[in-house]
């Protein structure tokens, strides 16, 4: 089998402006994460054959050894080379931010070449990528999740009569807690107000910040770790400082919300990540990422599993995962996927 692998923020997505430290940093690792589990995978029996998108200026920053590395100079158009090169793929494993609609056109473009997809396909991705759809599609379902509304001005901080009521704004596609905001006073409202774009407002909850690595297929679920993400607040936004693959081994606690996240988004296919916050009350998901995320990276120290073997497995049947010593694993990041 031939795969290509495009993590679209090292592969040449940004070729043309200056690389985001805070989406670099973390697609770094999670494309090293994935290159070092296909060579684990890549033994007799299981021949592959890996080709990787690469920025040039990131040749010395990741080992590709052994496989084929397709560079991208800044005069080239990331987007076609890509398509150039699933022709000649049997199978194709994107990772791109939701924003933009980046991720969902891969997918797509994919599919449109008929070629075998190694992650959701786009309607899933165009459902979970937009968290006011995503908001709504919880609520039909009655699956826990964060009260919501589409942001509309400093009017919904009059309608509340100010008060100290604190809240989160977030772009409708946005990655992480790239371009989100904490609002507090009416001055933050007007300044939000002022920016671009479309975005939801929701309380903000205090709680056990979390998330779980998972695999699915369609209808089911395979819970792989419980995570536990701390952030940092600087200049009214969250970033993201550390992550604890891992963390918990109560999994028990989270297999009917993966069971039913299942059945409401049957589409979901290979490793998703699910976003929660953790409160006395209740356990709230804040969003579904339909692809590699920074917990992965962390995966095969901390259980022992190799995903890479179980989403070839999900081709065929189910997979099997057999967990050698779980240990919590800790990954110091500095950013906000």
């Amino acid at each position: 089998m031939k795969i290509l692998i495009f993590e679209y923020i090292t592969g040449g997505g940004f070729n043309k402006q200056y690389l985001p430290s805070a989406l670099l940093t973390e697609g770094r690792l999670m494309l090293q994460a994935l290159l070092d589990d296909m060579r684990r995978y890549a033994k007799p029996g299981h021949e592959l054959e890996v080709v990787v998108m690469l920025d040039e200026r990131l040749k010395t920053l990741i080992n590709t050894s052994g496989m084929q590395v397709v560079f991208i100079a800044p005069e080239q158009n990331a987007t076609d080379e890509f398509k150039r090169l699933v022709q000649h793929c049997d199978a194709i494993w994107p990772i791109a931010p939701e924003f933009d609609g980046l991720l969902q056109s891969l997918c797509q473009s994919v599919a449109d070449l008929n070629k075998l997809l190694l992650t959701s396909p786009a309607q899933v991705v165009a459902l979970t990528g937009d968290k006011w759809l995503s908001y709504q599609h919880f609520k039909q379902y009655h699956i826990a999740t964060v009260p919501s509304r589409l942001f509309t001005g400093v009017d919904q901080y009059d309608q509340q009569q100010g008060g100290d009521s604190t809240w989160v704004v977030k772009p409708l596609d946005g990655v992480g807690c790239v371009d989100s905001y904490i609002l507090r006073e009416r001055e933050d409202f007007i300044a939000m107000q002022a920016r671009s774009g479309r975005y939801i407002i929701q309380p903000q909850l205090s709680g056990l910040t979390t998330s779980l690595s998972c695999l699915f297929k369609q209808g089911r679920g395979w819970l792989l770790c419980a995570n536990q993400q701390h952030f940092t607040i600087i200049n009214q936004q969250y970033h993201l400082t550390q992550l604890v693959v891992n963390h918990s081994p109560n999994l028990e606690a989270y297999s009917a919300l993966v069971d039913a996240i299942a059945q409401s988004l049957p589409a979901l296919w290979g490793y998703v990540g699910i976003d929660l916050i953790e409160t006395p009350e209740q356990t709230w998901v804040l969003e579904i990422n339909p692809r590699l995320t920074t917990s992965y990276v962390g995966i095969h120290e901390a259980l022992g599993i190799n995903v890479v073997e179980a989403v070839m497995q999900l081709i065929r049947g189910e997979p099997l995962l057999k967990t050698q010593d779980r240990q919590a694993v800790t990954l110091q990041v500095s950013s906000c996927l």
